[in-house]
């Protein structure tokens, strides 16, 4: 293990820290939040807000595992604040001379992967980090990362916010001033909650929504529906545990996301196209007859097969028709039997519920 550098500038970087007032308060549900939503972003079961003081790790938030603090010298994002404008990523800190001896790697909570993105003060310090931690090995896609940069920048906003709160409880007599810029941080924060909850409802690899997405609107399509009810098919891919075996899974991904392709160019427009998990997708199709629904698969059916990606790809398809007084879920089972069925009546094909 190689314990962590002391950061230019250490006096003035934790002048500033004590400056937020922050250090040894309570746990606030702002910062649990956010490392909520980081956790489900890239898929871990650990996560913290955390500030590096002197010579501790103090928690603000901490999710996956008990505790209010760790010595510095063993703390992984004490690391992270020596590059205040990256993100620190350990694939497998088993590997890294940095952290292989870690007491947190040999000991509970086994620390494999760690992913970091230091909080920076309004003049450029790095406070500690918003991080996600796995006791497996992983490794942090594009939209994982940005996605934790955003959130480590909310956190820092959030910071400025409690730090005005208390300013305003000491000015009164600039009430008015405190009052404007104060909501001026809360529509900032807004909008980034709505940017951030755009990128939880959305597959990071096809760009389609994803099963949050499509139970909520199922919901609303069931909710508004007419004399027309809405049609729900489930897509898989046949044999596509093959295409990751012989060839690889950046080759599956790619099949993944041509077929994503397609479903947004035929169904964008009249319905949703989702991913549902794997090699599974889900169309949504409200206002569309069963009749119509049919062809419409019949139609992506044999778009696929024509796609030019060097190999041939076929799915096989379930289609269920809303029934009045089922369960959205219910309707999502009778879709997942019919696919069942095709797949048992040789896939390639199209299976309607009964």
């Amino acid at each position: 293990m190689i314990k962590p550098a002391l950061p230019a500038h250490e006096a003035e970087r934790i002048a500033a820290l004590q400056r937020y007032r922050v250090l040894d308060t309570a746990r606030e549900q702002e910062f649990d939040d956010l490392v909520t939503i980081a956790r489900t972003i890239c898929g871990t079961p650990m996560g913290a807000v955390t500030l590096i003081d002197r010579d501790r790790q103090w928690f603000k938030a901490l999710q996956g595992l008990d505790g209010e603090q760790t010595p510095r010298d063993e703390a992984f994002c004490a690391h992270t604040i020596l590059k205040p404008q990256e993100l620190t990523v350990v694939a497998d800190a088993r590997q890294d001379q940095r952290f292989s001896g870690n007491p947190s790697v040999l000991g509970d909570p086994h620390i494999r992967f760690y992913a970091g993105a230091p909080l920076l003060s309004s003049d450029g310090y790095a406070l500690g980090s918003l991080c996600v931690f796995d006791s497996v090995p992983a490794q942090l896609g594009t939209p994982q990362a940005e996605a934790l940069r955003a959130l480590s920048r909310q956190v820092s906003r959030m910071m400025e916010m409690r730090l005005l709160r208390i300013e305003i409880d000491h000015h009164q007599a600039e009430h008015d001033w405190y009052e404007a810029h104060l909501l001026e941080y809360y529509q900032q924060l807004e909008q980034l909650n709505v940017e951030l909850s755009e990128q939880t409802r959305t597959d990071p690899l096809t760009g389609l929504p994803n099963r949050r997405a499509l139970s909520a609107a199922l919901t609303e399509a069931i909710g508004r529906a007419g004399e027309v009810a809405p049609v729900v098919a489930i897509v898989d891919i046949d044999h596509f545990k093959l295409v990751n075996d012989i060839h690889g899974h950046t080759e599956g991904d790619r099949v993944l996301v041509e077929l994503s392709s397609v479903l947004k160019s035929q169904f964008a427009a009249r319905g949703m196209a989702a991913r549902y998990g794997g090699e599974e997708f889900v169309i949504l199709m409200p206002d569309t007859p069963l009749q119509q629904a049919e062809l419409q698969c019949e139609y992506l059916r044999e778009s696929v097969g024509m796609l030019p990606i060097g190999r041939p790809i076929s799915v096989s398809i379930g289609l269920a028709v809303h029934r009045a007084g089922d369960a959205p879920g219910e309707t999502l089972r009778r879709a997942d039997a019919a696919l069942y069925q095709a797949k048992a009546e040789g896939r390639d094909r199209v299976v309607v519920a009964g």
